[in-house]
């Protein structure tokens, strides 16, 4: 896979692409909570990648991008199971009983999820670089956060108490999500980030499709009593979850530095819970704040300590959109 070279981007058209990323990537959890209130998560989750995934692949195939190989739609496969299903599935089946701040600050932990999985894959094999000391210190907070956060002392019927089962899919989530996300920086992909992107979005989409129709979830649909807010969640998250925010990152992953690129890790959960109060108005405890605080410090530290992948400028596969 050949790499391609960097060429710096003008400091406002990096900017606005970063913003673009924050907002585009930071609020589709609360687009998701919107969605799922009236519409069953898988489905609706498998409409968003089919119709994204679709119309991104006919583009870049029409703009030039070579046929991909039987062997690169395999590994899209796997990469887009791993992330769509596994990871995009869990928070949206979740967030039928999690709010969506909550929902982003578990998915927070991935970063998290990653270290330890790349240490547990690669940790006997030559050249691997083991985590230091302010990256364990990191991945002990990222945890202490999570335990904070989801708490089982919590009163019965406190405000802002948070779903055992729902968080444990969430965390589930992030796992699945970590570990597709490690399987893509080695797999046989197109040179394209974003045909491989697609690719991954309709793998991932007819996963989705045959998980809805697994779990039975045909015969809850209920068109009438489908909500503008269920709507309108949906078609953001295909414009601005899917369109938007992978354009923006690509480019970016090309014209700016990696470690600023990297700042979304940390500054998508804070938009995420900053428009699930403001918006939507869900509860903001001083141990949600607290929680958070740990969970984000532990994502920065690292995040900063961590080095980047090889193929980091290549990969259009980010570590938190959903």
């Amino acid at each position: 896979m050949h790499r391609d070279i960097k060429k710096p981007g003008r400091p406002g058209a990096v900017w606005a692409a970063l913003i673009a990323v924050y907002i585009a990537w930071g609020s589709t959890f609360l687009a998701i909570r919107y969605v799922v209130e009236t519409m069953p998560p898988f489905l609706t989750a498998s409409v968003r990648f089919l119709i994204a995934g679709g119309i991104l692949y006919a583009w870049r195939r029409i703009s030039g991008d070579a046929p991909p190989t039987r062997r690169q739609w395999r590994s899209a496969a796997v990469v887009g199971l791993f992330l769509l299903l596994g990871g995009n599935g869990c928070v949206s089946w979740a967030e039928q009983r999690l709010t969506s701040s909550v929902t982003a600050l578990l998915i927070a932990s991935v970063p998290v999820w990653m270290v330890l999985l790349d240490a547990l894959l690669h940790g006997r094999q030559p050249g691997y670089q083991k985590p230091g000391r302010w990256t364990l210190l990191g991945i002990f907070v990222g945890f202490a956060g999570i335990v904070l956060l989801v708490s089982p002392n919590q009163q019965e019927g406190a405000q802002g108490k948070i779903d055992l089962l729902g968080a444990a899919v969430v965390t589930l989530g992030a796992f699945l999500w970590a570990a597709g996300s490690l399987y893509s920086r080695s797999a046989d992909l197109p040179d394209s980030p974003l045909l491989s992107t697609s690719m991954e979005m309709l793998c991932g989409g007819v996963g989705l499709l045959l998980a809805g129709t697994v779990t039975g979830e045909w015969a809850s649909i209920n068109i009438p009593a489908i909500s503008a807010n269920s709507l309108l969640g949906l078609i953001y998250l295909i414009i601005f979850g899917s369109w938007v925010g992978f354009a923006a990152y690509t480019w970016l992953l090309r014209s700016a530095p990696t470690p600023l690129v990297s700042t979304y890790a940390y500054i998508n959960p804070v938009v995420a819970v900053v428009a699930g109060h403001l918006i939507a108005a869900e509860p903001l405890t001083l141990r949600m704040e607290l929680a958070a605080a740990v969970i984000i410090g532990a994502v920065v530290v690292i995040t900063i300590t961590q080095s980047p992948p090889a193929n980091a400028e290549e990969s259009a596969v980010p570590l938190l959109e959903k």
